[in-house]
């Protein structure tokens, strides 16, 4: 388990950063819980964005990791791999038990290898999560 894990907003835009179909959704975030949701993102970045430390011999170890977490958390990851604005986390929306995929390679910026796959799901219980207007 990880505190930076948990299900949680990354971060509360501005008004002018709000697109009109969120605007409401912010609503009764008050500054502690918006500081302290960006606080999670940040030590979500800090420990999991980032390539592996050099080993005492030298070396960076191969490191796969498997984050089990919820859709913004994800957002926040692809988000900062992009080098996107803050904001950017919202809108992308993960699937329930989509998998993501992002690699992080000494003196390369991040690649999001895969993003929201759902094909290890039978078709029946893939895009759970999504209203029925947005599914394929």
């Amino acid at each position: 388990q990880a505190a930076e894990l948990d299900d949680h907003v990354p971060y509360v835009p501005g008004a002018a950063e709000t697109p009109p179909s969120w605007a409401g959704f912010f609503d009764g975030y008050d500054d502690t819980e918006a500081a302290s949701g960006h606080r999670l993102a940040e030590a979500l970045v800090a420990r999991f964005a980032k390539v592996p430390d050099v080993t005492a011999e030298g070396t960076r170890p191969d490191t796969h990791e498997v984050l089990v977490t919820h859709a913004y958390p994800i957002a926040w990851l692809v988000r900062h791999a992009l080098d996107a604005p803050p904001s950017r986390w919202l809108g992308l929306n993960s699937a329930n038990t989509a998998l993501t995929v992002i690699e992080y390679r000494d003196g390369l910026p991040p690649t999001i290898v895969m993003f929201n796959d759902m094909s290890h799901l039978p078709p029946g219980l893939r895009w759970t999560g999504f209203p029925k207007g947005a599914r394929p």
